[in-house]
């Protein structure tokens, strides 16, 4: 697997995830913690689309890690 699809499965792998937390209420600092993981994603695409695949890497392993943190509290992982 290259660079490019190996970050196209993160992103999939993290619109699956963030579906998976529809429906459930969420605080005030969790929603704006899911908004900077959906803003980190959204920098992923860009940085994908540049083809630097170092920059949007990273950008994609920030968003699962703060999604995973809200997944992680409400017993979901």
């Amino acid at each position: 697997m290259n660079y490019e699809e190996r970050i196209k499965k993160d992103i999939e792998l993290f619109k699956r995830n963030l579906n998976g937390i529809e429906g459930i209420e969420l605080s005030n600092r969790e929603k704006d913690i899911i908004e900077r993981a959906m803003n980190y994603n959204t920098d992923t695409i860009y940085y994908l689309e540049k083809k630097d695949y170092i920059t949007s890497f990273g950008c994609i392993t920030y968003a699962h890690g703060l999604l995973d943190a809200i997944r992680i509290m409400h017993d979901l992982i």
